[in-house]
């Protein structure tokens, strides 16, 4: 086995196997049969664990499973800070912040999309330590990006939050 082939199948196992914990985790907590809103994590959970390891095992499809690892994580990102900030701790103090409200579970969550994304540079950009990262910080597929289209998508669903009020 060649280094890039065991980055690359402990990065699938790494995508996998925190996809799986996340909707097993969910499945506990929140199960769609209680309540339909609960399928987002249900279909989430599913993209997670087939479809994007599948993406991302071959190089034609390997930007699908990168964007959708991404907006799967900002997606679950902006749903759960709605849900801490929906039912905050009592009493509110930094530690009930840290370890009674969903922060956690996006700390795990953007752990996956890092994973998504080491995964993704060194399959497209190579796995060669003498090459230099390049590129415009705001550009796809840039870190900048991803901070662009989370705050989008935090104020698009916050704009259909008060307009469903």
């Amino acid at each position: 086995m060649t280094i890039r082939s065991y980055i690359r199948t402990m990065c699938l196992a790494a995508l996998v196997s925190l996809a799986l914990g996340g909707f097993l985790l969910h499945l506990r907590v929140h199960p769609f049969t209680e309540n339909t809103s609960f399928l987002t994590n249900f279909i989430s959970g599913v993209l997670s664990i087939i479809i994007v390891p599948l993406l991302f095992l071959r190089k034609e499809t390997i930007h699908y499973g990168y964007v959708l690892n991404g907006f799967i994580a900002i997606v679950g990102t902006v749903t759960m800070a709605h849900f801490s900030l929906a039912h905050p701790p009592v009493p509110l103090t930094p530690a009930s912040i840290l370890l009674k409200t969903t922060f956690s579970d996006i700390l795990i969550l953007w752990g996956k999309f890092f994973i998504g994304k080491v995964l993704f540079d060194c399959e497209v950009f190579g796995y060669n330590k003498a090459v230099e990262k390049k590129g415009v910080s705001y550009r796809y597929p840039n870190l900048g990006w991803w901070y662009i289209h989370l705050a989008a998508v935090a104020v698009v669903y916050y704009v259909g939050h008060l307009l469903g009020k």
